[in-house]
C-alpha cells in the first residue's frame, strides 16, 4: 500500500509564505507530478512529503497514518534526487544497498534486492564500478535502485532528469514508466517539464505561486484547462492568447487558441499577417505570424511546409477549439 492524503498543508519561512493550504490526494499505485513554474512550491511540498522539512500547519497520511512528526526513515519512502547523492568511494552494489545495510537487514536479503533491481535497470555489468565510472544516465539508475531495493511506500522524485542531455533523458524518462508499470508502486514526481508530466502521469498537479491551480490527467489538463495559466503551461508551444476586443467580440475578456489549431494559407484566412520567423523542426513547422487582428501569434504545422520569413500568409483559427476566459482568465464554459 502506498496511499496519501495532504490537508491544508501551508508553509511559510519567516514572512514569506509558499504553500497555501494545499489538499490532494494520491491513490495506492499512482504516478501523480507535480509541475509549474520554479519558485511555485512544488520541491517544497515533495520534501514536506519526505519528511526533510516541516510543514508550518496541515497533516500529511501516508497509509492513513499521520507522520508528521515521523523522521524521514519511518515513513516507508525513498527519494531519488536530481543530484544523483552517492557515496563516490563506494562500488554501485555497495550504494545501492547501503541503506538496508544501516537498517541492519540480512546480507541474503540485501543480496536479492541488488540482483532485482540492478536486473530491472539493466546494472548487472557495472555492479563493480564506482561512480566516477560511469555516465550520468547510469548513475541516475543506480540512485532509482537504491530507492527500488528499500521496497518502500512511496517513490519521490525530485527533477531527476535534469542533469541529463536530451538522448539520455528520453531513455530513462522510459525506464521509469516501465518501473511504474512493473511495480505498481505509489510514485510522486516532481519537474518543471511539461514533456515528462504528459508522458509520464496518471494525473499531473499544476502549481503555481504556492497553490494548486488544476489536478487532472494529462489530457484533461490539456483539453479541459480551468485558467489560463493552466492553459499556457500545458501545450508547447504555448496556448495562444488574445483581446477579445481585438476580434470584435464582446463573450470573453481573453479568447485562447492553441498552435495546432491554427490553419495557415497563403490566399486567404481570418486573420492577415507577415511571418516573422519560422521554425522548420521536420515532423513539425512553427510559424511565428505578427496579424493586424490578433497580435502575434503562433500557428504549429504538421509536417515540412514552405512557408518562410517575410511571406504574406493568413491564420484561421478552428472554431470548436476556441477557448473563452473571463477578466479574471477563468475558463468560460
Amino acid at each position: 500500500m502506498g496511499s496519501l492524503q495532504l490537508s491544508a498543508i501551508t508553509k511559510s519561512f519567516g514572512a514569506t509564505k509558499v504553500l497555501h493550504g494545499i489538499d490532494l490526494s494520491v491513490n495506492d499505485g499512482e504516478f501523480v507530478i507535480f509541475v509549474g513554474p520554479s519558485g511555485c512550491g512544488k520541491s517544497t511540498l515533495l520534501r514536506i512529503i519526505a519528511g526533510l522539512e516541516d510543514s508550518s500547519g496541515g497533516d500529511v497520511l501516508i497509509d492513513g497514518q499521520n507522520v508528521n512528526v515521523t523522521p524521514p526513515a519511518k515513513r516507508g519512502i525513498a527519494m531519488v534526487f536530481q543530484t544523483y547523492a552517492l557515496y563516490p568511494h563506494l562500488t554501485v552494489r555497495d550504494n545501492m544497498g547501503l541503506g538496508l545495510k544501516q537498517a541492519g537487514e540480512p546480507k541474503e536479503l540485501i543480496d536479492g534486492r541488488i540482483a532485482t533491481a540492478s536486473n530491472m535497470l539493466s546494472l548487472d555489468d557495472y555492479l563493480k564500478r564506482r561512480p566516477a565510472e560511469l555516465s550520468g544516465g547510469q548513475r541516475q539508475r543506480v540512485a532509482i535502485g537504491r530507492a527500488i531495493v528499500r521496497e518502500p511506500k512511496l517513490f519521490l522524485f525530485d527533477e531527476p532528469l535534469s542533469n541529463l542531455d536530451a538522448a539520455l533523458r528520453v531513455n530513462t524518462r522510459l525506464e521509469i514508466a516501465r518501473l511504474h508499470h512493473d511495480l505498481k508502486a505509489t510514485m510522486i514526481y516532481v519537474t518543471h517539464d511539461q514533456v515528462e508530466a504528459m508522458t509520464l502521469a496518471d494525473r499531473i498537479v499544476v502549481m503555481n505561486a504556492g497553490r494548486i491551480e488544476q489536478v487532472g490527467s494529462p489530457m484533461e489538463l490539456y483539453n479541459r484547462p480551468a485558467n489560463m495559466f493552466v492553459a499556457g503551461f500545458i501545450g508547447s508551444p504555448q496556448m495562444n492568447f488574445i483581446p477579445a476586443d481585438r476580434l470584435g467580440r464582446s463573450d470573453a475578456a481573453t479568447i485562447g487558441v492553441r498552435p495546432e489549431h491554427i490553419s495557415i494559407s497563403a490566399e486567404s484566412g481570418d486573420w492577415k499577417g507577415t511571418a516573422v520567423h519560422v521554425e522548420h523542426l521536420g515532423p513539425d513547422t512553427n510559424i511565428y505570424l505578427d496579424t493586424e487582428q490578433a497580435g502575434t501569434i503562433t500557428a504549429r504545422l504538421f509536417g515540412e511546409v514552405q512557408f518562410e520569413a517575410g511571406a504574406t500568409l493568413y491564420a484561421s483559427a478552428e472554431p470548436r477549439h476556441i477557448y473563452r476566459f473571463d477578466a479574471g482568465g477563468t475558463v468560460i464554459a
